[in-house]
């Protein structure tokens, strides 16, 4: 949810749209500098979180940040702007952020997990995080990106070696990966290769996304619920599977609205999943 106008004012419009929980940015993702969180902003927005009946707030890092550069002015950059926007996420009673590895671009994917992990482990000695955990997200795969096998997350998760740390799902990015979780063996394989690879149990957020690209593209791009590659079916399994139900769940579609319905694609795509979840329906969706 946009927090334009305030940080406060994401919750309320989550709740207007029927979400349960809910991810922001804590500043704009596509500039390095922010201003610093008031105790205003801060206090303004834990109590939006209670008033609006929000659970497991969490956030997602600037897309300028490459914790895996070999680039030493860039990667200390990344580094410090993780702690600062860490540190917000702390000040803001935030539960999770969200970052993607990384890419190696010219070094090799060894030398960029191992920037990777130092990253992390520095990062972790500077904030000393008591409430928000950092959550790496698998990745598509784009070009030279890191984390888009479960090997890479099993061993960064390994050698970061911190509680601190864990994993954010995200479906699309799974499916443009090449993991083909769309059949009911195909989400087992899924499921026991996380497991297999000690990543599942650190799974600690999902976002829900289907995709525009086929299994395997290699391409980020994502697509309302039940109208990309994925499809409502494999949704329907994934949703009701004992592995991932209990997760908080994101969605990170396009901010559309619906020419047909005229309601706002958030709307549509939160009663598609909670139908297909066998939830009830929203009051904002009847």
């Amino acid at each position: 949810m946009s927090i334009a106008g305030g940080l406060h004012l994401a919750a309320e419009r989550a709740q207007a749209a029927g979400c349960d929980c809910l991810q922001v940015f804590t500043k704009n993702a596509n500039q390095w500098q922010c201003k610093p969180l008031s105790d205003r902003d801060c206090a303004q927005f834990i109590q939006s979180i209670d008033d609006n009946q929000l659970a497991e707030p969490i956030a997602h890092s600037s897309y300028l940040l490459n914790c895996a550069s070999p680039d030493d002015e860039l990667w200390e950059k990344s580094l410090d702007a993780l702690v600062v926007e860490w540190q917000r996420c702390e000040q803001l009673h935030i539960a999770g952020l969200v970052m993607h590895p990384g890419a190696h671009t010219t070094s090799t994917p060894e030398e960029g997990l191992e920037r990777i992990a130092r990253a992390v482990q520095t990062a972790i000695e500077r904030v000393q995080p008591k409430c928000c955990r950092l959550l790496l997200e698998n990745t598509a795969g784009q070009g030279s990106c890191l984390g888009w096998q479960i090997e890479q997350l099993s061993w960064l998760l390994a050698e970061i070696d911190s509680p601190q740390v864990g994993i954010c799902w995200d479906t699309c990015h799974a499916l443009a990966a090449g993991y083909d979780f769309r059949t009911a063996k195909g989400l087992k394989e899924l499921t026991q290769q996380l497991d297999q690879y000690a990543v599942l149990d650190r799974i600690a957020a999902i976002h829900v996304n289907d995709s525009k690209k086929d299994c395997g593209s290699r391409v980020d791009r994502h697509e309302h619920i039940g109208l990309g590659h994925i499809g409502e079916g494999a949704f329907r399994r994934f949703l009701r599977s004992s592995s991932f139900k209990g997760l908080p769940m994101y969605l990170e579609t396009p901010k559309e609205t619906d020419p047909e319905s005229g309601l706002e694609w958030d709307v549509k795509n939160l009663a598609t999943l909670r139908r297909l979840a066998g939830l009830r329906p929203h009051a904002s969706s009847r």
